[in-house]
């Protein structure tokens, strides 16, 4: 059955998408090649700029009773000192703060409210293997599940299947590497009672690593040179356990609970953008467009903004069947000065602090304890964080839902 838009991938850009569409009559298909959304994200932070967009769609209730933590405030451990790097407390708006939920209840939430709406349609365990073209533009996609291989023509085909896109290899769309001199080691360690709230950031020379609050454990995300997790089992997991209880001595006593590297997971860090993101009939958004380092922890944030922009541009020419390429690359146009300004903090970031501290050669951190005394950093910290360059709103018009489906 042919649709008038189909949407490669139910990660946050392609479900919120979905839902977008849907919401206003669009016919929409959203294909997701796995059986369900239940694998460790591990990246699961929701900034202010995204609970408005939920707000906005009328599912911050529902959101906000899903199991989750607030963080209002963001710090540097040193080996001396914490360094207070900037409070989203003072944002103007009715949430100041980052939540962390578990990246498949945030999905799940997304794909119910799309399935109130008739226009929805999603296909589980399809995996896109191909696109149709025809007179030099993206008519659908061919896809494979547990039958065998099926087209769907649509009008408008939207990669969203994360950096490493089926979508986009099958349109032959490369992206440019922009660099990381980092990978990230991570892993869990139990959390127990008076142990610090807030996640942070621990840097010493030559180590990094991220601390996040899941209530009853410790996620961990151990920073390694580019390339370096081999030489990391080399050296053994009592090695890296040693580390670990050093940067952190009141995890020191638990370190023991991480057996081996068959507990640890390897985030090979890319930053990359495409130089165009369309084809006629086609549009790439999220990490398929342009991946983005863990830096800020802000990339499901910039593919939820991609998603809204792109509904607010295409859904009333979706609805009247037909979508020139003029407008997406409109959506392009819209997208990349916010995708370039976050990737060149991102760099700056990875050029000037990572790369130094794990070459062992940084300096300490010259701040003030607080950016309270550095007003204007402060202020610009907490609304780069919370809400990036160019926050989006649903501008997108809203269909009648007529139950589930």
């Amino acid at each position: 059955m042919p649709t008038t838009c189909v949407i490669a991938g139910g990660g946050p850009a392609g479900a919120v998408l979905a839902l977008l569409l849907a919401r206003a009559g669009v016919e929409v298909t959203l294909l997701e090649k796995h059986a369900d959304f239940l694998r460790d994200f591990r990246g699961d932070t929701i900034h202010p700029s995204t609970l408005q967009v939920l707000d906005e769609l009328g599912l911050s209730e529902e959101f906000h009773a899903l199991a989750h933590r607030k963080a209002y405030d963001l710090s540097i451990w040193t080996d001396d000192r914490v360094i207070e790097l900037a409070s989203l407390r003072e944002l103007k708006t009715k949430y100041p703060y980052i939540a962390f939920v578990p990246q498949w209840d945030f999905l799940n939430l997304i794909v119910a409210a799309a399935r109130r709406h008739p226009s929805f349609r999603l296909i589980m365990e399809a995996e896109v293997v191909g696109v149709i073209r025809e007179g030099g533009a993206v008519r659908g996609v061919r896809y494979r599940d547990g039958e065998g291989e099926h087209e769907l023509r649509a009008t408008l085909t939207v990669g969203a299947d994360g950096r490493h896109s089926d979508v986009r290899r099958a349109a032959g769309l490369v992206p440019v590497e922009r660099g990381a001199p980092m990978d990230v080691a991570w892993f869990r360690l139990p959390r127990e009672k008076g142990d610090p709230e807030d996640f942070f950031l621990r840097v010493s020379s030559g180590h990094m690593m991220v601390a996040i609050n899941r209530t009853t454990y410790w996620q961990l995300a151990y920073l390694i040179p580019k390339g370096g997790y081999k030489l990391l089992q080399a050296d053994g997991i009592e090695a890296m356990r040693a580390s670990v209880g050093a940067l952190l001595p009141f995890l020191a006593g638990r370190t023991e609970s991480l057996r081996g590297f068959d507990e640890v997971s390897v985030l090979v860090v890319l930053l990359n953008r495409l130089r165009r993101w369309h084809r006629p009939g086609l549009l790439l958004i999220g990490d398929a467009a342009h991946a983005m380092s863990p830096v800020f922890g802000v990339g499901i944030n910039l593919a939820v903004q991609d998603a809204v922009a792109a509904a607010n541009l295409l859904s009333g020419p979706l609805l009247a069947g037909e979508v020139p390429e003029s407008l997406l690359r409109r959506v392009q146009r819209r997208r990349t000065v916010p995708t370039v300004i976050t990737q060149a903090a991102q760099r700056l970031v990875q050029n000037r602090l990572i790369r130094p501290v794990l070459k062992g050669s940084a300096k300490p951190l010259r701040l003030p304890v607080s950016t309270s005394r550095l007003p204007l950093i402060g202020a610009m910290a907490r609304r780069f964080i919370g809400y990036g360059v160019l926050p989006e709103h649903v501008r997108s018009p809203s269909a009648a839902s007529t139950g589930e489906r």
